[in-house]
């Protein structure tokens, strides 16, 4: 349903679930397992994954905490969005990537829920895209030192449940459960 003419194809995509985002995520190993399940399903129907890799003064290119982590393998023919704003489409290739496939829809799975995971969400809507949140694929830390209201099993629902309401002229967001998610062309 997506409002970009000629955008069948949906890619998934896995957002900085690198070390030093997800070192003391919550749910860490069920969200990893699902978003290994939701890689190898969309390698096995041939749906474009893209890996999105952030970097800042606090995460530099290159270092440990820069990696992803070990567990997740990207294939060497998916592609890498590097990024240092929240957003994965700000200042980055990744509205070319998928100009390119003909892809309308995303799905979303990664880190941080409230940060890069709600504001990649937020910009594809914006910029024409479905985009399904995989409601048990993406995690976060416990923020609340820094001021976040909510603990992080808290922040995951609530994100959830707003993101399954969410829609705009001609596209829509949405969640699903891993076991649920379908790559099919629109």
């Amino acid at each position: 349903m997506t409002s970009l003419s000629n955008r069948p194809n949906t890619a998934l995509l896995v957002i900085d679930m690198q070390r030093g985002v997800v070192g003391n995520a919550y749910d860490i190993d069920r969200v990893v397992a699902n978003i290994n399940r939701l890689v190898d399903k969309a390698r096995s129907e041939n749906v474009p994954v893209i890996w999105v890799q952030h970097s800042d003064d606090e995460m530099p290119s290159g270092t440990e905490a820069w990696e992803y982590i070990p567990a997740l393998q990207r294939a060497d023919s998916e592609p890498v969005v590097h990024k240092s704003y929240g957003d994965s489409f700000e200042e980055t290739d990744l509205e070319s990537l998928l100009c390119e496939g003909h892809i309308g829809r995303l799905v979303v799975t990664g880190a941080q829920t409230e940060a890069c995971i709600r504001s990649t969400l937020h910009g594809a809507l914006v910029r024409g895209y479905d985009a399904t949140l995989v409601e048990d694929a993406h995690t976060t830390e416990d923020m609340r030192e820094w001021g976040a209201p909510l603990a992080p099993e808290q922040a995951i629902a609530h994100t959830n449940m707003y993101w399954s309401w969410s829609n705009a002229p001609g596209r829509k967001g949405g969640i699903v459960p891993t076991a649920d998610v379908d790559f099919t062309p629109a």
